[in-house]
C-alpha cells in the first residue's frame, strides 16, 4: 500500500511549520497549503499550493489528490468557525479521506474558554462531513504565558488558585507528526494532549522568575475587575471574552488534568514550562 499523501496547513506559523518540518525529516511528501507561497519553507519532499480557508475552485483544487490534511485552527476570529466549515467543505469535495484537526481541551457548547465551543461546532461538522477524523485536543500553549505578563512581569486576571496543563507547542507538532505518520492507527481517535504538570498561575510565575532571573508575579482580578482592566485596547467584545475566558477556564478547573497522551504518540514526554523557559533563553 502506497504511503498517505498529506496536506499540511499553516505551514508558515508556529505549530504547522513545525510539523511540516517533522515530516520533511523523516522523508514523508507533503502538500504545504499556504495563504502566501512566497513564505513557504523549503522542505524536501514537499510541494507548495495556495489554499485559504474557504470553499472555493481555487481551495478545493489546492486540495485534490489528498488523502490525509492537518487542518490547523484558523488564527483568533470573529468569524473562525465559518472558515472552519468553508475548509472542511472544501476538503469532502475535494476527496479527502481524513482530517486530523487541532481542536481544545474540553471542547464542547459548554466550555468556559469561549474559543473551545467554536472548535466544538467544528469538530460536529468535521464528524457530519462524511470524512474520517482525528482530533488533537491541546491544552494552552505553555508558549504564550510569558507573553501575558506586563512590562512590570505582572500576570492579572481571574484564574483564581485553579490549574493548567499546559503544552509547549513543540510537543503539540510531535504528537501531530506521530499521527500523521501513521494516520490509519488514529482514524477515529480524539486525543487530549497536555504537559507534564498542572500549575496555577502563582507556579508560572515563580518559575519565570527562577528561570529566567527577571520579577514577574501573579496578580489575581475578579471577572469585573478583568472585563474593566482590558477595556482600554479597544477590542471587539468576542475577543475580550476570549481574554478573559482564558483565566476563568483556569480557575473552573476544566484544564487541569494532566495526561500521558504526548508521551504515549512520541515516546518521549512533554517539556516542563521550566524546560521550555531554559530552551527560549
Amino acid at each position: 500500500m502506497s504511503a498517505a499523501r498529506i496536506g499540511v496547513t499553516g505551514a508558515t506559523g508556529r505549530l504547522g511549520g513545525r510539523v511540516a518540518r517533522l515530516l520533511a525529516d523523516a522523508g514523508t511528501p507533503t502538500r504545504l497549503l499556504v495563504r502566501d507561497p512566497s513564505r513557504a519553507p523549503e522542505l524536501p519532499g514537499a510541494e507548495v499550493a495556495r489554499a485559504v480557508y474557504e470553499d472555493s475552485p481555487a481551495t478545493r483544487e489546492a486540495l485534490t489528490g489528498l488523502d490525509v490534511l492537518f487542518l490547523v485552527s484558523a488564527a483568533e476570529d470573529e468569524k473562525r468557525l465559518a472558515q472552519h466549515r468553508a475548509v472542511i467543505d472544501a476538503a469532502a469535495a475535494a476527496g479527502v479521506g481524513h482530517v486530523v484537526y487541532t481542536s481544545f481541551l474540553g471542547a464542547g457548547p459548554d466550555a468556559t474558554f469561549t474559543l473551545a465551543r467554536d472548535h466544538g461546532a467544528t469538530e460536529e461538522h468535521l464528524r457530519a462531513s462524511g470524512m474520517t477524523t482525528t482530533f488533537l485536543r491541546d491544552d494552552f500553549y505553555l508558549d504564550v504565558f510569558p507573553l501575558f505578563a506586563d512590562e512590570d512581569g505582572v500576570l492579572r486576571g481571574p484564574a483564581g488558585d485553579g490549574r493548567v496543563t499546559a503544552v509547549a507547542i513543540a510537543d503539540v507538532a510531535r504528537a501531530a507528526a506521530a499521527v500523521l505518520a501513521d494516520p490509519a492507527a488514529h482514524a477515529g481517535a480524539t486525543y487530549d494532549l497536555t504537559g507534564p504538570q498542572a500549575l496555577s498561575l502563582d507556579d508560572i510565575a515563580a518559575t519565570m522568575r527562577e528561570v529566567t532571573g527577571r520579577p514577574a508575579r501573579y496578580v489575581p482580578e475578579t471577572v469585573e475587575e478583568a472585563y474593566a482592566s482590558r477595556a482600554g485596547y479597544g477590542a471587539p467584545d468576542w475577543q475580550v471574552d476570549a481574554w478573559v475566558s482564558t483565566y476563568t477556564a483556569i480557575a473552573s478547573g476544566e484544564l487541569a488534568e494532566v495526561t500521558d497522551t504526548v508521551e504515549r504518540l512520541t515516546g518521549a514526554p512533554p517539556r516542563t514550562f521550566a524546560q521550555l523557559l531554559a530552551e527560549q533563553s
